[in-house]
């Protein structure tokens, strides 16, 4: 990937994680992906914060860090 992928929101419903990138996409990944975030409870996943130039997610209370990018990557590995 060239350039920077950067988030600027993180939402969840039951079954997916949603960033949405500052350039206005949405990436959304199964939460089963992520087992640290599937079992944490919805205080948990709300705390998140962006970090590495809004390139990067952690949840410091689940000691869980991902990277947007990987994100992108993986889903566009699924659907090939």
């Amino acid at each position: 990937m060239n350039g920077l992928i950067k988030g600027k929101e993180v939402h969840f419903d039951e079954d997916y994680l949603h960033v949405t990138l500052e350039d206005g996409r949405i990436i959304s990944t199964p939460l089963d992906w992520y087992e640290p975030l599937k079992n944490a409870s919805i205080a948990q996943l709300k705390e998140y914060r962006f970090i590495c130039m809004n390139t990067g997610i952690e949840w410091s209370s689940i000691d869980y860090h991902l990277s947007i990018e990987s994100m992108l990557v993986s889903t566009l590995q699924k659907v090939a």
